[in-house]
């Protein structure tokens, strides 16, 4: 036997131990990879990258050091030889080997700046190939668009506070908006201080490593302070580094605000410059490089920024610009600088040796007297090249630039420099293009490209259109568009789009579900992204209410400003393709009808791309249908996208965004002209898959728009019918009871309203032509259609017959009738129930069932009655999902479920008269036995028919939603029946607790279940109410009101007694639990309820009228369906609709209310007003946000 176990754990320790030990795998996991990676990159680096030392030691000047500056016990052992003495001149090329680097890995300083950089040790031999290797593919750095080499004084140096911050501002601005590597000395000396300070101080202000400037630090090796801590074979991850400026004497220390560092070796130590050659062919490489791994020609630009400097600096920016490098030189920076910016915009002839002498003198001071006459010419001649090459110099001057930065300077000299390389005009021009928008400044394009030299073409900003889109500059896209770029010409070939699609980035949502839908087709077809792929997601996000927005596969379809020119590729008539596709007609061609400025938007808004969408938006012409499409689409992503909280998050904020901007179009529309306004919510839009806008925004649940006073002036026509809307309620009851009265004209009808609408304009016509005499020349305006009315207006009054027709089919009075014969449904059914449920069935019985029979009828028509084009699985799941529909199902089925019981005793009475005369008596006794369990069937029946009552009762709640009133709070009432299901599982904790005890410590051994449960669970629930029970005080006990061995099956068991007969357990314990039981339950849950119910009620109160009003169409839709005829009679109309589609094969007519197919001009027309709403909506949004901004200005100004 296992000895027991005596260690008790509290379940609390279990979880916080098994959250301990999740967190310890995930760190170790987190630990593993990290290492994992590190070996990689040590053994990467130890094959790729050497370092060079001595191997040959020669005595120097001083005892004990090398020619080459390290100690003799720095040499390794076979360098050092006897016969190596004075006799032999030490020469790098031949006494220093190659050997692995042993310093590399992460380097940490303390203090402010930049913590943690990575550094490698490499050989001056080293191929710039392996070092650009190193940097964009192990130390991950994305290659740059711009390099920003930064050189001048070694020293450090005074610069004026202006032009300090002016350096510092720009250079961090051109790199942040760029996505340049600024690369420099590395040391913490000169400039390479100054720039060190400006990128310290940029990530103070923005208080994060996110948007990290890269700051390559090309650094000598043999200069380097404190270097040891960087030495180890394997690596260090990290290196702490410690800046001692106070000690370094001759040497210089790394800069801690650099990111990365090259530290140069040639095997000596303590010789500068060593780092030159190896910086120039790194950037030279660089510089190779295509521009956004594009091979479009343009390469990696670099120029060169220079402050102050000396003889070294001279000679690294001439030898730059004999090379192409522009150069920008900061005019105040001192030395150097100052003497070129002095002579930059004089003639060569004026540069003359007395001049540098002056500079010289004037700008160097006391080092001017250390300068030869030759190195002044060597200057002055290298200085006059330099002012040859004007187009690669420029001179940053503070007095002339007050409002310029140096940012400015830096990516003006770049494209003055591109100007002037020798290719053509227009060549030229699109190499710039493309270098702003490589760095994304906007602004350098609007000043320096699109001037009024340069004409552009679409077709030649079309590339740079697609890196901006690519790259989600939303400010070039505007800028091209203000500048000739024509969408219908950019998006005129389908690889267009299809390129735009497949360049998603991999983070996005919707090129997931594309790979998705890739997979589960399963061809042997490369995996590619086709128009056909992209429109099918989108149908799936949009709905399949929707038709395909793309053309089908064997059609070319091309963008054109009036019709859709459609090549076959078949012989097949194009009349009979498109009848053959599901979905279109040979009327419908439009529905593969191309958009550009539609498939720009969508594929914006497919990324969540705010600021392109809002572009491509403004520029829509259905710019309604966009909006609401665009809130459906992302509704739907965000719905999917179960992994990404925060991307859902965004999405579901923009589709409420381009809500507001539908309400807002919608608004301008409505107060301008409601008639045009409730025509836009129903026609047909051939760009958005032929459905309305009114069905984009029901099925993006957009319920705000649906609350527009405009939308719902529409239902309420709908609701109404023919009628007028503004007929008295009274008006339209009287006229359902006593018809004749709209032959009187009692009530009025929207044909009348057209009619006067005419009159007075034609009456206005003749008072115009009479006034001017002008009878002729004047145009009639051709009468203005409504689009409720099913036909157009004309001059003859509708008819008797018409207005009849018209009274019953309203979807009003449809309802009205309904609900006065549900009622008389439900007088019936209790009439059965309670007097005439006899065991044959009467007249009034099977009047009930023929009237069953009828809902049972309708209720599967619903189901089965789709205008909408909806599969049936998806009409299904809309079925189910209404809350009526549910228990109408449910009524029906226990009505089913009832009348098979209930019926059960009348076939067997049936069967006993005929069985009884010919079987013998034990059969008679059989047939007895099975007539009581008949009989027991027939009154289970009734029950059920009784709850079924219930059921249909409740389902008379449904006419409130109709009223402005009642129906809001039906939907709190819902939202109520929710919350208190979730009390009951809290109560029936209590519940039982409470009740189990009780029982238990009261009663011995009850076995009878139905008294376990009431003593359990009744009587316990009882108790809330007030209902204060007897047993447990034996004051009030009886005896004779209980059994003692609960043999008495209408009695409760006795509890356990004592000798003299009375109850013989602890009073006290049984109060105590009532007390306690009480002022949980009573107390707290119940005042639990009402704070859950209270803040129910405050939190839907705000919104139940906008939901109401948007679960009002639903009702509308099922009640311009429904037959005019109302239950039973409604069977009438079943059977004319069974004889029409299945035995007539006849199309039942659509919804012609809820949607409109316009003719081409009426559309053109339609949607020019459109556009023009919007862009009246669109000038008031911005005025009223400058008034908000300038609201807001004065008030912080006050405070």
């Amino acid at each position: 036997m296992l000895p027991r176990c005596e260690i008790k754990i509290h379940p609390d320790k279990i979880d916080s131990r098994l959250g301990s030990v999740k967190v310890q795998i995930r760190t170790g996991l987190s630990q593993l990879f990290s290492d994992i990676k590190k070996h990689y990159l040590a053994s990467w680096i130890k094959d790729n990258i050497q370092k060079e030392e001595c191997c040959f030691y020669v005595q120097g000047d001083r005892e004990g050091v090398c020619m080459c500056g390290y100690l003799k016990i720095h040499h390794v052992d076979d360098s050092i030889k006897p016969e190596s003495n004075q006799a032999v001149t030490w020469d790098r090329h031949n006494h220093v080997r190659q050997v692995p680097t042993d310093a590399f890995g992460d380097i940490s300083f303390g203090g402010l700046g930049q913590k943690t950089g990575k550094y490698v040790r490499v050989s001056s031999d080293t191929k710039p190939e392996v070092l650009y290797q190193l940097l964009t593919e192990h130390w991950k750095l994305p290659p740059p668009n711009l390099i920003i080499s930064v050189t001048g004084g070694a020293k450090n140096f005074y610069m004026k506070p202006q032009l300090k911050a002016q350096f510092r501002r720009g250079l961090i601005k051109v790199a942040q908006t760029t996505g340049a590597w600024i690369i420099t000395g590395g040391t913490h000396t000169g400039v390479m201080k100054h720039t060190g300070q400006a990128v310290r101080d940029y990530i103070l202000s923005n208080n994060s490593t996110e948007g990290q400037i890269v700051t390559i630090g090309i650094a000598t090796w043999g200069v380097i302070h404190n270097r040891k801590p960087l030495v180890h074979p394997q690596g260090r991850f990290p290196a702490y580094y410690s800046q001692d400026v106070q000690t370094q004497g001759h040497m210089s220390c790394l800069d801690n605000n650099h990111s990365h560092f090259l530290l140069v070796d040639d095997g000596t130590n303590g010789r500068y410059g060593v780092e030159i050659e190896l910086r120039s062919r790194l950037e030279r490489l660089i510089s190779q490089q295509p521009l956004g791994n594009k091979e479009s020609g343009v390469r990696i630009p670099v120029v060169c920024v220079v402050l102050e400097g000396g003889p070294g600096t001279l000679n690294t920016i001439y030898m730059a610009m004999l090379n192409g490098t522009p150069c920008v030189v900061l005019e105040g920076s001192g030395r150097l600088a100052d003497v070129i910016a002095h002579v930059a915009g004089f003639p060569v002839a004026k540069v003359t040796l007395s001049l540098i002498h002056q500079l010289l003198k004037r700008f160097f001071c006391q080092e001017y007297a250390s300068f030869t006459e030759l190195m002044v010419i060597e200057w002055t001649k290298k200085i006059q090249d330099m002012i040859q090459m004007s187009q690669l110099l420029t001179v940053f001057r503070i007095s002339e630039d007050d409002h310029g930065d140096v940012d400015v300077a830096i990516l003006q000299a770049l494209l003055k420099a591109n100007r002037s390389s020798g290719s053509e005009g227009r060549e030229s021009w699109e190499r710039q293009l493309e270098l702003a928008v490589a760095w994304n400044r906007v602004d350098i394009a609007k000043s320096d490209i699109f001037t009024e030299e340069s004409q552009w073409k679409s077709s030649d900003l079309h590339e740079a259109m697609f890196s901006a889109l690519l790259g989600n500059k939303h400010q070039f896209v505007r800028l091209f568009l203000e500048n000739g770029v024509c969408l219908r010409q950019f998006l005129q070939e389908d690889t267009t789009l299809c390129h735009l699609y497949t360049h998603l980035p991999t983070s996005c949502f919707f090129l997931r579900l594309l790979v998705k839908r890739i997979q589960t087709e399963r061809t042997a077809a490369p995996l590619n992204i086709s128009l056909r792929l992209v429109s099918d997601e989108i149908r799936h996000l949009l709905g399949s209410f929707t038709q395909p927005l793309y053309p089908l596969p064997g059609l070319a379809i091309s963008y054109l400003k009036e019709d859709v020119s459609v090549n076959l590729q078949s012989k097949v008539p194009l009349k009979q393709q498109f009848s053959s596709v599901p979905g279109l007609g040979p009327d419908r061609g439009g529905a593969s009808h191309r958009d550009p400025v539609r498939d720009l938007f969508l594929w914006a808004i497919l990324q969540n791309k705010k600021e392109l969408a809002e572009i491509a938006w403004e520029q829509c012409l259905d710019c309604m249908s966009a909006a609401l499409a665009a809130s459906k689409i992302l509704k739907k992503l965000a719905e999917e996208d179960e992994e990404e909280d925060d991307e859902a998050k965004e999405m579901r904020e923009l589709a409420n965004y381009y809500e507001r901007h539908a309400i807002g179009v919608f608004s301008e529309c409505h107060s301008c002209d409601e008639d045009r306004a409730r025509r836009m919510l129903i026609r047909s839009s051939p760009s958005w898959g032929h459905t309305t806008c009114l069905r984009l925004a029901l099925e993006a649940n957009d319920k705000s728009f649906i609350a527009h006073s405009g939308v719902q002036t529409l239902l309420t026509q709908i609701w109404c019918g023919e009628l007028a809307v503004d007929n008295p309620l009274w008006r339209v009851l009287l006229c359902m009871v006593f018809f004749p009265l709209t032959y009187i004209g009692f009530l009025r009808y929207r044909h009348d309203d057209c009619l006067q609408k005419e009159l007075e304009r034609s009456e206005e016509q003749i008072t115009v032509e009479s006034v001017t005499g002008c009878r002729a020349r004047i145009r009639r305006k051709s009468p203005v259609r409504d689009p409720l009315t099913r036909t157009p207006p004309g001059l003859k009054p509708l008819n008797c017959s018409m207005r009849l027709v018209s009274l019953f089919t309203s979807p009003q009075v449809k309802f009205y009738w309904n609900i006065v014969f549900y009622f008389g449904f439900l007088l019936l059914f209790s009439v059965v129930l309670m007097i005439d449920f006899q065991t044959t069935p009467s007249w009034r019985e099977c009047l009930l069932y023929v009237w069953i029979f009828s809902l049972v009828c309708e209720e599967i028509r619903q189901l089965f009655h789709d205008p909408d084009g909806f599969p049936f699985n998806k009409k299904a799941k809309m079925y189910i999902k209404d809350m009526w529909n549910i228990l109408d199902v449910l009524s029906i089925l226990l009505f089913i479920i009832g009348l098979v019981f209930r019926l059960a005793m009348s076939l067997v009475l049936s069967c006993r008269l005929t069985i009884s005369l010919v079987i013998c008596c034990r059969l008679t006794i059989s047939l007895v036995i099975y007539c009581r369990l008949t009989t027991s069937l027939f009154y289970a029946g009734k029950v059920i028919l009784c709850i079924d009552f219930i059921i249909f009762c409740l389902r008379l709640m449904a006419i409130f939603i109709v009223s402005k009133t009642l129906g809001p709070k039906i939907i709190i009432v819902k939202r109520m029946i929710l919350d208190m299901f979730f009390f009951l599982f809290l109560l029936s904790i209590w519940v039982l607790a409470f009740g189990v005890a009780k029982q238990g410590i009261l009663i011995n051994n009850e076995d009878r279940l139905n008294w376990i449960v009431r003593g359990a669970v009744y009587e316990p629930y009882l108790i809330i109410f007030g209902n204060m029970p007897s047993d447990i005080d034996t004051t009030q006990f009886d005896i004779s009101a209980c059994t003692v061995n609960g043999t008495d099956p209408l009695k409760p068991k006795c509890p356990v007694l004592n000798e003299d007969q009375r109850p013989a357990f602890p009073e006290w314990l049984t109060i105590i639990l009532l007390c306690v039981y009480l002022l949980f339950a009573n107390i707290l849950l119940l005042n639990l309820l009402i704070a859950i119910f209270n803040y129910t009620f405050q939190e839907v109160q705000d919104n139940t009228d906008n939901i109401w009003k948007f679960q009002r169409y639903e009702l509308i839709k099922e009640y311009y369906s429904r037959p005019a005829l109302p239950p039973p009679f409604i069977l009438l109309s079943h059977i004319y609709i069974f004889i029409r589609r299945l035995v007539l094969r006849k199309p039942l007519q659509g919804h012609q209310t809820f949607k409109e197919e316009l003719s081409k001009e009426e559309e053109e027309e339609l949607l020019s007003w459109e556009s023009f709403m919007k862009d009246n909506y669109l000038q008031s949004t911005r005025q009223q946000h400058s008034q908000d901004m300038d609201q807001r200005l004065s008030e912080t100004a006050d405070k």
